[in-house]
């Protein structure tokens, strides 16, 4: 997948034009999937390239919510579903276009034949472009649009306003039915205390970065991805009151049972699967141990290897 980051003439080879989704894509949720694999479907019928358009926010920018996944596993997902181009310039470079420079722009430099959206996608300057707005505007340039219905889960629109709020609920199955894939993280692994392995469960520490959504704290039957092989685990994230006074430090560390060796610097992929318990503060370090054995015993069982 080639990934442009600023408005270009694309470069298609053989294809004849492109068929463009076009949308924020944060989290790549089942909407969005929809939208995506809808302009992948209609290229590979017609001979088009499958392109994606989006755009870059900084980290700090709170105009879109916090963060469900990383810059780089957004685009292995979107590469996965077929793209072969992907532009993403920064919002500041296309904020200020109205909503006719912005489809002239697209249809211009991505050649297109086709563009799809969501039903409730804007676009130009302050948002004024509305989907019929974009059928008004490409329909004299002969460039076929296609709305796509919103996903929906429990009978309303997905969205990843909703998706944060399950996360924040602790209510990890709706978060992956929305998703349409288990909510994981791919943070490098950190040196923590080593409390752990002193208790005789060694964890790996993984620090969430400033801007993404953080899930409930609490504990959580999760796997992780090391080399390929997938194990059952158990994730602690929150401020560790057990061992810890300081509530602005926090910290997810997951205990791989069947697992030993040494992570430190690698970013495993940690999924997550199902909340057990909220954090709590234990009496001392043995209730501390054998919750976290516990855990990692429902892990176990949750994946068929208890």
């Amino acid at each position: 997948m080639q990934i442009y980051s600023e408005l270009s003439p694309l470069a298609l080879g053989e294809k004849q034009g492109a068929a463009v989704a076009m949308g924020y894509f944060d989290g790549i949720h089942i909407g969005h999937r929809s939208v995506i694999g809808g302009a992948v479907e209609w290229a590979r019928a017609h001979n088009a390239a499958p392109v994606v358009f989006t755009f870059h926010l900084p980290m700090e920018n709170k105009m879109k919510g916090k963060r469900l996944i990383s810059t780089a596993d957004k685009h292995r997902l979107i590469e996965s579903l077929g793209v072969e181009h992907y532009l993403v310039p920064d919002f500041e470079a296309i904020k200020g276009l109205s909503a006719e420079e912005f489809v002239r722009g697209i249809v211009k430099d991505c050649h297109a034949r086709a563009l799809f959206c969501g039903e409730n996608f804007t676009f130009g300057a302050r948002a004024a472009g509305t989907p019929e707005m974009l059928r008004q505007l490409c329909a004299p340039l002969g460039v076929e649009v296609v709305v796509l219905p919103m996903a929906q889960f429990e009978e309303k629109p997905v969205s990843s306003t909703r998706i944060r709020t399950a996360l924040e609920g602790g209510d990890i199955p709706a978060a992956n039915a929305m998703l349409g894939m288990p909510y994981a993280i791919r943070f490098s692994v950190q040196h923590g205390k080593g409390l752990g392995r002193t208790l005789g469960v060694p964890t790996i520490n993984q620090i969430y970065p400033a801007g993404y959504q953080l899930p409930r704290y609490g504990i959580y039957i999760t796997r992780t991805c090391i080399d390929g092989v997938w194990y059952p685990s158990a994730t602690g994230l929150g401020t560790r009151p057990t061992v810890n006074d300081d509530i602005t430090q926090v910290t997810c560390e997951t205990f791989i049972p069947d697992f030993k060796g040494d992570l430190y610097g690698q970013d495993p992929v940690v999924e997550f699967h199902a909340y057990l318990s909220p954090s709590k503060k234990f009496d001392n370090l043995d209730q501390l141990r054998d919750c976290i054995q516990n855990a990692a015993r429902r892990a176990r069982e949750y994946f068929g290897q208890g």
